[in-house]
């Protein structure tokens, strides 16, 4: 649930435009994005049966049932959809995106899960909420239901300042957040000191940290699985991706390392062409990622 956008993107930039100034490319990739849609198809292709509540263009909805995902649309007749415009090199990216219906989604959804009973045993969430205090008593009630939930924020500077993120942090299942996240969200500044933090903070957190794959924090232990190497052309939504294959192997009710393996391997193999979805690999293609040692 969350999220979704047309993802306007130019990839193979040398470096980041400085103001004023017009930077040139022969790479440009029109597709379907976001936390919501990439989450949900990299998972569908590694087996999982997926439906996506958000509010989705004509476009996206038929892409995502192409892929055998299911699709609760919340837009509504004339509403424009987001719009994200992307600049990327091989190791950054910014953003511009008009946000469209999606301002206006959150309170649709948590009205929606207030009044149907979800047919999952997992819900995902990706977005950065604004009714914190709705979204501690619907988890309340999912967990209370026997639903386990998992978020992915992404980066919102203010939310840390936010009365009650505290108890919102420790209401899902599993956060993920990348390590710039991590130590957004604890208010530190380093990775030992949010690791720190999120011992208390959180039930369970996955830390991705691209190129050097990703870790899981729960109960008190720490779990860490190198990645793959790839030849990257485009990290949009890598995180993304992560995610859907970590909680495939999740539903499926593997090992912990077994999950992160599956992530990363998911992660890895969706930078090979721009976009986040050109690229997610199939089950077959991630055969053989859980024989890979943990460190």
């Amino acid at each position: 649930m969350g999220e979704a956008f047309e993802d306007l993107i130019f990839h193979g930039l040398r470096r980041l435009p400085r103001a004023g100034e017009e930077l040139r490319t022969p790479n440009v990739a029109r597709t379907m994005g976001g936390g919501t849609l990439i989450t949900a198809v990299a998972a569908a292709r590694m087996g999982a049966r997926v439906e996506v509540i958000s509010a989705l263009s004509v476009e996206a909805a038929r892409r995502l049932r192409a892929e055998g995902v299911h699709v609760r649309n919340l837009r509504r007749a004339g509403e424009p959809h987001a719009v994200s415009v992307a600049l990327s090199t091989r190791r950054e990216r910014a953003f511009v995106t008009f946000d469209g219906v999606n301002d206006a989604l959150e309170a649709r959804v948590l009205d929606d899960l207030a009044r149907r009973r979800l047919p999952t045993a997992h819900l995902h969430i990706a977005l950065g909420p604004r009714n914190l205090a709705g979204w501690i008593r619907t988890l309340a009630r999912l967990r209370a239901r026997g639903i386990t939930t998992s978020w992915d924020f992404g980066w919102h500077d203010e939310l840390p300042g936010r009365p009650g993120f505290e108890t919102l942090l420790g209401a899902p299942d599993w956060i993920f957040v990348n390590e710039r996240e991590a130590r957004l969200y604890t208010g530190t500044t380093t990775m030992a000191r949010a690791l720190r933090r999120w011992r208390t903070a959180a039930r369970g957190v996955v830390v991705k940290q691209g190129a050097r794959g990703a870790l899981a924090l729960v109960n008190g232990a720490i779990v860490r699985v190198p990645a793959p190497g790839v030849r990257v052309v485009d990290t949009t939504g890598a995180g993304d991706a992560f995610n859907g294959g970590f909680l495939a192997a999740l539903v499926r009710g593997r090992p912990l390392v077994a999950c992160l393996r599956a992530g990363v391997r998911v992660g890895s193999l969706s930078t090979r062409a721009a976009g986040g979805l050109d690229a997610l690999p199939f089950s077959r293609d991630v055969r053989g990622a859980g024989r890979r040692k943990a460190s």
